[in-house]
């Protein structure tokens, strides 16, 4: 029989963390993360796969510390944390969602930008340099099940980025996505009726 505290597969987490991540000003998995238990330390490491798993640094955070103003609402992307933060320009509304982030260092981009088009329904092309490296990839992806920007993508002032949805749902908390970043669709989807053209966007 199976030690009770056996350690805890990051994909059921993030599962449950989708789950549970809707519908109150401070989602229940963060307040969950956030407790004395779960402050501790839990660094742990999959001695199979190596992986190295990090719950503690999934936590709430201020915005004062990185924006000047709410002026049109802020997101913050946390790169190392694979978290992303949203607040309300009245600071009526926080969120807190566990994201993909890009596949590596070359692909991260890190600055300021701002939400410049809001798309429902996005279609997909890659960019020249992902067709460079993936030439089979097809030319055009028009929206539905098999479009990788998911349900909904907010469109950044630098090209080519997006804070989007995934129908993939394993990409959710690893180095999975070219240079953007993606979100659980029922995520995306309510970030996408907060967030407007206008609203700051923070990558760290």
């Amino acid at each position: 029989m199976s030690h009770p505290r056996r350690l805890l597969d990051r994909r059921a987490f993030l599962g449950t963390a989708a789950a549970l991540g809707a519908g109150t000003a401070m989602p229940a998995f963060s307040q969950a993360l956030t407790t004395p238990d779960a402050g501790l330390e839990r660094h742990e490491e999959n001695a199979n796969t190596n992986i190295r798993r990090n719950i503690s640094s999934f936590r709430a955070l201020d915005w004062q510390p990185y924006f000047s103003n709410l002026k049109y609402g802020a997101i913050l992307v946390d790169t190392v944390s694979r978290a992303l933060h949203y607040w309300s320009e009245d600071q009526s509304i926080y969120r807190l969602f566990p994201t993909s982030v890009p596949v590596s260092e070359e692909l991260t981009r890190r600055g300021r930008t701002e939400v410049i088009r809001k798309v429902e329904g996005p279609t997909w092309a890659p960019t020249p340099s992902m067709k460079q490296r993936n030439p089979d990839w097809p030319d055009f992806v028009p929206a539905g099940p098999d479009n990788p920007l998911g349900t909904h993508a907010l469109y950044l002032s630098w090209q080519y980025y997006r804070i989007h949805g995934t129908h993939d749902t394993r990409k959710i908390g690893r180095k999975s996505s070219n240079g953007c970043i993606g979100l659980y669709n029922e995520h995306i989807k309510e970030l996408f009726g907060y967030a407007k053209v206008g609203t700051q966007v923070l990558l760290i």
